[in-house]
């Protein structure tokens, strides 16, 4: 499919970018799609049809099938017959991609937030070779697991108030 030039979004565009955005991850519910920042692009083809484009997490996620179809049943409900939900996986998704507020609510509920990657507007790059515990602040964690219950997730406990915690891969 050749990707068509970028346009300024319509006001309908963005009532649908913002319903598509506010569908919940089925993994992590505490976020939005747009708060995780899975949530590509969105363009009006036609009257009634609308294009989707959602990267997952990462390559293989379970999840995507279960953010189409929920994206899918809002939009419908907006009134959009024919909705297309396209995975695109260029550029691939990294964990800046999450937004403030999803990150503070990922640690609201208990789970540990990534460490930024990138240097915001061309400042210096963050550098934290500690995962702070979510529940307590404290920087003594250990890693229980490299896996959660979820491959974007690592156990870890915290050694000052001994609590275990999921702590979001950066990826």
């Amino acid at each position: 499919m050749v990707t068509p030039a970028p346009h300024a979004p319509t006001a309908l565009e963005e009532e649908l970018r913002r319903l598509a955005g506010s569908v919940p991850d089925p993994e992590l519910p505490m976020v939005s799609l747009a708060e995780l920042g899975v949530l590509r692009g969105l363009r009006v083809l036609a009257p009634g049809r609308v294009e989707v484009e959602l990267t997952p997490t990462y390559t293989g996620c379970p999840a995507v099938e279960t953010m189409a179809a929920d994206i899918e049943r809002v939009l419908h409900d907006r009134g959009m017959a024919e909705v297309e939900v396209r995975t695109v996986l260029a550029p691939p998704w990294t964990t800046d991609a999450i937004s403030a507020e999803g990150r503070r609510k990922l640690a609201e509920s208990g789970i540990a937030p990534p460490a930024p990657r990138r240097a915001a507007a061309g400042g210096p790059v963050p550098v934290e070779l500690t995962v702070r515990c979510p529940h307590c602040g404290s920087t003594e964690t250990t890693l229980l697991s490299r896996f959660s219950s979820t491959a974007c997730k690592a156990l870890r406990r915290c050694e000052t108030c001994r609590e275990p915690f999921d702590h979001f891969k950066e990826l």
